[in-house]
């Protein structure tokens, strides 16, 4: 596998966007959909509605499957992964950086995975409507299914082969369920912030891949590529959520990033150790597409009103 340019892809788009708040017409919003529906039929290919997958994503982790990459320096303690996966119990002081990376990245697939179960119900298959939203969000939610295999990799990367996502606490788990059944004024914006951090989210975790794998490249490398497949869809997703919201939903959605970021790191306390907090909120404020690598940008699809 050939080696990535030193670490982080640091080149910028060659033009400027708007920011993801831009105003936009109810219009402007229905051909965005469109044009999104015609980007997501090519670039997630056929449906598998029964595996929750997805033609092409399925083809690509095909190819990571037969071309495996394995840590050549495994966690110091792999019990110390599987003792604080689920809940960080040791004194994170205690804790390499690889192994708080590995809990983190295996907290947010776990995460992901208990938000989408309850939506894929409720959702109706693409085949079973006539609702170009509804489609839209049925894929979606199959790529999300593919994302959380996409992050299972990662962790097999270094040798944690023993992979399951138990449910999230009744709280949790409740809200979740609940969730995708409120009206679409009330889902949109919360939705829209959960993307927002994913995203900024991401960005800081390829940071930290590079940062903290620096002495394992072929590891390295590997995660980046699968961090970078969900990373494309993701760029999509954000303004895919983001075109469901009139001005409204957008006030709201402003106000709802800091106190869903801050919740979001006290479930996940590897964020707050890892990571800079201040500037994912921040960064989440000010957001727009400048922020991401063009090798991602190309790939994705950006709404008309930010471009």
């Amino acid at each position: 596998m050939a080696t990535q340019a030193n670490t982080l892809d640091q080149n910028k788009p060659s033009h400027s966007f708007l920011s993801i708040f831009t105003p936009c017409s109810a219009q402007q919003r229905q051909q965005n959909f469109e044009s999104y529906w015609e980007f997501s039929q090519q670039h997630a290919g056929e449906i598998y509605e029964q595996d929750r997958d997805l033609e092409h994503k399925r083809n690509k982790r095909e190819q990571f499957e037969a071309d495996q990459v394995r840590s050549r320096k495994p966690l110091p303690n792999l019990d110390a992964f599987y003792r604080n996966n689920v809940e960080l119990v040791d004194n994170p002081k205690t804790l390499d950086q690889k192994t708080l990376l590995m809990t983190c990245i295996y907290k947010f697939a776990r995460h992901e995975l208990n938000g989408i179960r309850g939506a894929w119900d409720t959702v109706p298959a693409v085949d079973k409507t006539t609702d170009l939203k509804d489609k839209i969000s049925r894929v979606h939610l199959a790529e999300e299914f593919c994302h959380v295999r996409f992050f299972t990799e990662m962790l097999h990367t270094f040798h944690l082969e023993n992979i399951e996502f138990p449910p999230l606490g009744p709280i949790e788990t409740k809200v979740y369920e609940i969730f995708p059944h409120c009206p679409e004024a009330l889902m949109s914006p919360p939705a829209f912030v959960t993307e927002l951090m994913g995203m900024n989210f991401y960005i800081q975790l390829d940071e930290k891949i590079c940062e903290i794998l620096d002495d394992e490249p072929e590891a390295r490398d590997r995660l980046r590529e699968l961090l970078h497949e969900i990373m494309v869809d993701e760029c999509a997703h954000i303004g895919q959520r983001r075109n469901f919201m009139g001005p409204i939903g957008i006030w709201f959605s402003k106000a709802l990033i800091k106190p869903i970021f801050k919740m979001f790191t006290r479930d996940i306390p590897e964020i707050a150790i890892l990571f800079d907090v201040d500037r994912l909120i921040n960064d989440a404020h000010n957001f727009n597409y400048s922020t991401i690598s063009p090798r991602i940008i190309e790939r994705s699809w950006i709404p008309s009103y930010c471009q």
